[in-house]
């Protein structure tokens, strides 16, 4: 099955209490090779040891924050969202390798979207981190603009934080 007849297979949809092994398990297939090459093997261990655990994802699935891609009972990729202080924050975006460049990303970010905006959030904000330019063209082409650099340390490559209006004030 070619990419296109995948993504037209795909159901975006609320995560569910069933689909928690499916959740975890896309971030166990996409961290290392997202981050390996950027961060290294320590940084992607303990990303996968503190964010893709049943304990970190099953909060985000009871909320109704978790926002899935399913072809029939196969989740393939997944969007998370939560507030910070007076924004939504985007914290996870992530499609299996196999899946990406096939426009599952993009529709996941366009349903966060549009919830954050229909939920009345002026803005939305997301992080990932410098070397990583496959995110920084990707959330540019949807309007994120940069605001502001934080430095992990650590060996830890700097966070670029970006913003992108949903609507402006009145």
């Amino acid at each position: 099955m070619t990419a296109a007849e995948v993504s037209q297979r795909v159901r975006i949809r609320e995560a569910v209490g069933d689909d928690l092994l499916g959740v975890i398990e896309v971030g166990r297939q996409t961290w290392p090779s997202t981050y390996g090459p950027i961060a290294g093997d320590d940084y992607v261990a303990m990303g996968l040891a503190k964010w893709w655990t049943a304990d970190a994802t099953i909060p985000a699935i009871r909320s109704g924050r978790a926002t899935v891609a399913a072809v029939g009972d196969q989740i393939i990729g997944v969007s998370v969202v939560g507030p910070l202080g007076d924004e939504i924050a985007l914290w996870k975006l992530y499609v299996l390798p196999e899946h990406q460049g096939s426009g599952v990303g993009s529709r996941l970010l366009r349903t966060a979207i549009s919830r954050a905006t229909d939920d009345g959030w002026k803005s939305m904000v997301l992080s990932y981190l410098d070397g990583n330019e496959n995110a920084a063209g990707f959330y540019a082409h949807f309007g994120f603009e940069f605001y502001e650099r934080e430095t992990a340390g650590s060996g830890v490559p700097d966070s670029i934080w970006v913003r992108r209006v949903l609507k402006e004030d009145v």
